[in-house]
């Protein structure tokens, strides 16, 4: 796994979700935010507590987790 220095997990913040930096921001939100074309210089004024690198990293987090990996299945032989 690569190392997210900025992504945290605590079962006592946002139910162990992904967050940023132990704020109760999760990485799904600043995805979904940026998924929805929200300029990140306005998601850092609504959330002014967040860092460039907080989108950054959450997006390259995402990218991370949906990485596919295919499996070739051979047969079993009867």
């Amino acid at each position: 796994m690569r190392e997210f220095d900025r992504i945290t997990f605590d079962p006592n913040i946002m139910g162990g979700r992904a967050c940023i930096r132990g704020l109760r921001v999760t990485v799904s939100l600043i995805v979904n935010l940026v998924a929805n074309e929200i300029d990140r210089t306005k998601i850092i004024e609504d959330y002014p507590y967040l860092e460039e690198e907080d989108i950054r990293q959450s997006l390259q987090y995402v990218a991370w987790l949906a990485e596919e990996t295919v499996h070739r299945v051979e047969p079993v032989a009867a």
